[in-house]
């Protein structure tokens, strides 16, 4: 068996449910001997000051990525989904996205810049020993720091600072890798091509135009040369993906992707007592279990109100995490709750049915049980996750703009009668299961990997120093097809040269 000894590993997380993975997997590292340094800012929403299983330093900003940042996101794109033009509700639901990724990226990059700016903390990180630098590359603070200290580089990524973590480090084509947002399968029409072709282009000039200039900034002032974000991202030694090719549609990689999807899910630990009496009390109608994840702690008064009429018109019991004002239709059936173990939920045999609203946590942890979805899908890869259960015959999606208590309720009895939804969850969750090793155990590995042999060069593609033309090979395209062209007029130049001569010989003879 491999041993390594225990290391030194910087951790540069992502708040909400990115946190809740990451505390995951730095609680297996604490396991494993390793000490572990979280940076955090001081306006954590989700990152404790203290913790058994590993040491903070805090930087000081004046904005976080909290809920005084998310909150308005929410209400905002929820009042986009309502409109009643389908048009203006994409429109304003992408324009309202980009807004909040521009602001996202202003916030990191004032922490970055308190954090190099702050001499006495970059000189007690470049004396601590540390072996690598673990992140969420979604934002690009620890991409940058790992540069900094002349550190290897982990990623726990889903999503980098432009978009899906694959369309960063592997080839794409786009005829199907349907982009995230639209809700596309891999097996597009040719409109969907269209749109999907459009909108990447839309999002690589909003990503070099609005974000990355933010970040090039940063290290054009703060690191020891000239050096390219986007290189800086790219060049990280292992990409533990955040998901699997159970969940996931088949499509290109490289050697340095480390699947490690589900790596969050473990079996379900007994409920708590009134919990476990609920739950039984369902008898054999079973248990139906909805929750909108960290962010969407409460929706709209009015569409609350039908969600919960739609739940009293059911024999289940509901479990349902909800803030805020109580419906004044819930049923005797629904049990209200601020805080949810639900991946222990999910594992009890007598819960029948997932409400989510199609974060990549959840969906795993569903797919784990074997629970089939209810999507209501209302942000960023929320969409795309359920379409990927969806086109596996696992989940039926609404849409949150016109969910009402007829649709919500016709699509809640359609999941639980239909046989086909619970064998098909039940079929992903017997192929993710058959590993000959755990997804969490495959990423620990990684990490110890680049511990012990000071980074992993040998599976990182040099590709992404290439120019675009050179990535492209239109540079060699353009020479041939230039000498192919030179050739060419100087073959009609010859041969009209040759015609011209023999018709000047021919006039010749015929007057002599």
């Amino acid at each position: 068996m491999l041993v390594c000894d225990g290391g030194r590993v910087l951790v540069v997380p992502m708040e909400g449910s990115h946190w809740v993975n990451m505390n995951f997997l730095i609680g297996a590292l604490h396991v494993r001997g390793h000490a572990v340094t979280v940076l955090r800012s001081s306006r954590s929403w989700y990152v404790a000051k203290e913790s058994a299983h590993y040491s903070a330093i805090t930087v000081p900003v004046s904005e976080g990525l909290n809920e005084d940042f998310v909150n308005p996101i929410i209400k905002r794109l929820i009042e986009a989904q309502r409109s009643n033009s389908s048009m203006l509700n994409f429109v304003g639901l992408y324009a309202e996205t980009f807004e909040a990724m521009v602001k996202a990226t202003q916030i990191t990059c004032e922490m970055a810049t308190n954090m190099f700016e702050d001499k006495a903390l970059m000189r007690t990180l470049n004396e601590s020993g540390f072996d690598l630098v673990l992140t969420d590359p979604i934002v690009g603070t620890g991409i940058m720091l790992a540069h900094y200290l002349r550190l290897p580089l982990v990623y726990n990524v889903r999503w980098i600072t432009s978009g899906e973590g694959h369309l960063g480090i592997a080839p794409s084509p786009l005829s199907y890798i349907p982009m995230t947002g639209l809700g596309f399968s891999d097996k597009m029409s040719f409109l969907e091509r269209t749109k999907n072709m459009l909108f990447y282009l839309l999002n690589d000039l909003h990503h070099r135009l609005k974000l990355k200039p933010q970040y090039q900034a940063i290290c054009d002032r703060y690191l020891h040369a000239k050096v390219d974000f986007y290189e800086l991202l790219q060049a990280a030694d292992i990409w533990l993906m955040r998901v699997d090719f159970v969940f996931e549609f088949p499509r290109p990689t490289m050697p340095n992707v480390v699947y490690i999807g589900g790596f969050q899910c473990v079996p379900a630990k007994p409920l708590p007592e009134e919990l476990e009496l609920f739950v039984e009390s369902a008898g054999e109608h079973g248990v139906i279990v909805m929750s909108l994840g960290t962010f969407v702690k409460e929706l709209p008064a009015d569409m609350t109100d039908e969600i919960a009429a739609a739940f009293a018109q059911l024999p289940q019991k509901v479990i349902w995490r909800h803030a805020g004002r109580r419906p004044p239709v819930l049923g005797n059936n629904t049990l209200l709750v601020d805080w949810m173990p639900q991946n222990d939920l999910l594992g009890h045999p007598k819960v029948k049915l997932f409400v989510a609203h199609g974060g990549t946590n959840g969906i795993q942890e569903a797919m784990y049980h074997g629970v089939p979805v209810v999507g209501l899908p209302l942000y960023s890869d929320q969409l795309d996750n359920l379409v990927r259960l969806k086109e596996r015959g696992a989940a039926k999606i609404l849409s949150l703009g016109t969910v009402d208590r007829t649709s919500f309720s016709q699509a809640l009895r359609e999941v639980l009668h239909r046989p086909t939804y619970r064998a098909n969850m039940h079929r992903l969750s017997r192929l993710h299961r058959d590993q000959p090793i755990k997804p969490l155990d495959r990423a620990l590995f990684w990490i110890e990997f680049v511990m012990r042999h000071g980074g992993a060069g040998h599976l990182r593609t040099e590709s992404y120093k290439l120019p675009w033309y050179s990535y492209h090979s239109v540079d060699v395209a353009v020479v041939w097809l230039t000498v192919v062209l030179i050739l060419s007029v100087l073959m009609v130049g010859l041969v009209r040269g040759l015609c011209a001569r023999l018709c000047c010989t021919a006039r010749k003879n015929k007057k002599d």
